[in-house]
C-alpha cells in the first residue's frame, strides 16, 4: 500500500471518530464507508461476525456495540429515524478483522485499530500500575510523618514497629505485621505493603493519616497513648471496609511492588514503541 494512501487513511479514520465524556467511539455507518461497503446489509454481516468473535473473548457486547437511533434528512427538510450503532475501538478492530482483507482500506484498518487497540490496553495497564505506586507511596510518606511525630514525643525506633504492627493487628482482624507476612508468604525482611492490592495499602495510608493528624491535634505522648489511637483508627477503616464485604486479610497478595516498578518502566518503552508506529 503506497504511504499516500496509508497516510490518507490514518488522518480518515482519526477523524470520523467521536468522544463522549471520555469514551472514543466510531458510527458503524460511517465505518461502513470508510471500510469501502456499498450496502449496509452486507456490513451488518461483518458487524455480526464481530460481535460473535467479542463474545468468545468473554467481553460484553452491549460495552462495545450499542445501537442507537438518529435522524436523517430525506429531502424537502423531511427527515427520518435511522439506526446505527455506536461502535468502541475494539468493536473497529474485530469487525476489520472479520472483514475482507483483500479490501485496501479493510487490509489498513486491521492493522490500524490493532495498533490503537494495543496502545489503549498498554495506557490502561499503566493507569492500573500507577495506582498502587501511588498508593504505596502516599502510605510510604504517611509512615514517615508518624515516625517523626513519635520520635518527638517520647517513641524510638522499637516503639514505632510496635505500633505499626498493632495497628495491622487492628486492620487486618487480628493478625499483625509478622502474621500477615507468614499468611501471604512474604519475607521477614521485606515491607508487608509492598505486597498488598491497592484498597489494603489506601486503608492503611489512610489510618496513618488520621493517627498523625490526631496525634498532633491532641499532643498525644508516649507508645501506650499512641498505639491506642493507631489501633482506633484501624479499627475503625477496617469496619468501613467490612460495610462492602470487604476482609482485608483474606485478600490475596500482589506482585511485589519492586517488579511492578520495573513493569513500569516496561510499559513506558512499549508504548512509546506504540507511538512510533
Amino acid at each position: 500500500m503506497e504511504k499516500a494512501i496509508i497516510t490518507k487513511l490514518n488522518k480518515t479514520f482519526e477523524e470520523y471518530a467521536y468522544d463522549q465524556e471520555g469514551i472514543e467511539y466510531w458510527l458503524a455507518r460511517e465505518l461502513q464507508v470508510l471500510l469501502g461497503y456499498t450496502e449496509w446489509r452486507n456490513f451488518l454481516n461483518t458487524v455480526d461476525k464481530a460481535k460473535e468473535s467479542c463474545k468468545t473473548t468473554s467481553e460484553a457486547i452491549s460495552d462495545h456495540f450499542v445501537d442507537v437511533n438518529k435522524m436523517v434528512k430525506i429531502g424537502s427538510g423531511a427527515e427520518r429515524k435511522q439506526e446505527d450503532i455506536m461502535l468502541t475501538r475494539y468493536a473497529c478492530y474485530l469487525i476489520a478483522q472479520n472483514g475482507d482483507p483483500r479490501k485496501e482500506q479493510i487490509a489498513f484498518a486491521q492493522s490500524y485499530f490493532a495498533i490503537q487497540t494495543r496502545k489503549q490496553e498498554l495506557v490502561e495497564e499503566r493507569i492500573q500500575l500507577m495506582e498502587r505506586l501511588h498508593a504505596r507511596e502516599k502510605l510510604a510518606a504517611a509512615e514517615t510523618e508518624l515516625s517523626k511525630n513519635i520520635y518527638e514525643r517520647g517513641v524510638d525506633n522499637k516503639g514505632f514497629a510496635n505500633i505499626r504492627s498493632k495497628g495491622d493487628w487492628a486492620l487486618f482482624g487480628g493478625k499483625n505485621t509478622m502474621a500477615m507476612k507468614r499468611k501471604l508468604g512474604i519475607a521477614e525482611n521485606r515491607p508487608l505493603a509492598d505486597f498488598l492490592p491497592t484498597i489494603t495499602i489506601s486503608a492503611k495510608q489512610l489510618a496513618t493519616e488520621i493517627t498523625n493528624f490526631n496525634v498532633k491535634k491532641n499532643d498525644l505522648k508516649g507508645e501506650p497513648r499512641i498505639t491506642n489511637e493507631h489501633i482506633k483508627n484501624n479499627t475503625d477503616i477496617r469496619t468501613l471496609l467490612g460495610k462492602s464485604g470487604i476482609k482485608p486479610e483474606q485478600l490475596p497478595p500482589e506482585e511485589d511492588i519492586k517488579k511492578l516498578e520495573r513493569r513500569v518502566k516496561t510499559t513506558d518503552k512499549e508504548i512509546a514503541k506504540e507511538k512510533l508506529k
